[in-house]
């Protein structure tokens, strides 16, 4: 069962979710496969589709990788570009900013209570030097879509790269091969409430650029 989304609404309500994952209710595997399964219709470099996905549900795993975590997002924390410090004097921004780093701190501590922790990876015998975009562009589209597919499903996800503070260590934790490399982590679990909407972002005539800077 999805729910009874627009495109457009799928796309505006799809928010990274920390303290509203349900830590207390098991994730169907079968639904976090349906999730991939819509994932690996994403677009990838030449079609090679040398993608590969970590599910991890096993409980002692889950709390390993979760004290990585925890350690990288102290560290996080700690250093002068962590959002909670951003846009400080910002009357607007500084209270959004002031959540998302409340809301950071709360996942770091339970990240290895989350159900299903999901890391989409990538076969790489080599990474290029120079222009690496080619190279991500050809999984994290796959992730996004996973991001979409669990929210239609009743699911909230988190995007977040801190993990790779000790990416070698899930990695041996893991038994990934050297030329298996890993993105993004996204924490699984069902949410609670039943709302989202669209978060605040700057206005289009800031962003926009027509033919030039």
């Amino acid at each position: 069962m999805t729910l009874d989304l627009t495109p457009d609404q799928l796309l505006t309500t799809t928010r990274t979710v920390r303290k509203r994952l349900d830590l207390s209710r098991p994730v169907p595997l079968e639904v976090v496969k349906e999730c991939i399964e819509v994932a690996v219709q994403a677009p990838s470099g030449s079609n090679r589709q040398t993608w590969h996905w970590m599910v991890v549900t096993d409980a002692e795993k889950r709390a390993a990788i979760g004290e990585y975590y925890r350690l990288a997002v102290e560290q996080y924390l700690a250093s002068e570009g962590a959002a909670g410090k951003l846009h400080a004097d910002d009357p607007e921004r500084g209270p959004v900013q002031r959540r998302v780093g409340d809301s950071v701190a709360y996942l770091g501590e339970r990240m290895g209570q989350v159900p299903v922790l999901v890391i989409p990876c990538l076969k790489v015998s080599k990474l290029p030097a120079g222009n690496q975009s080619g190279t991500w562009g050809s999984i994290l589209p796959a992730a996004w879509s996973y991001c979409l597919a669990a929210r239609a499903r009743g699911l909230g996800t988190a995007w977040t790269t801190l993990h790779m503070v000790y990416e070698q260590e899930i990695q041996e934790l893991l038994g990934l091969p050297e030329d298996i490399r890993q993105s993004v982590l996204l924490p699984t679990a069902y949410y609670t409430g039943d709302t989202f909407k669209p978060a605040p972002r700057q206005s289009l005539d800031e962003v926009i650029h027509i033919d030039a800077f």
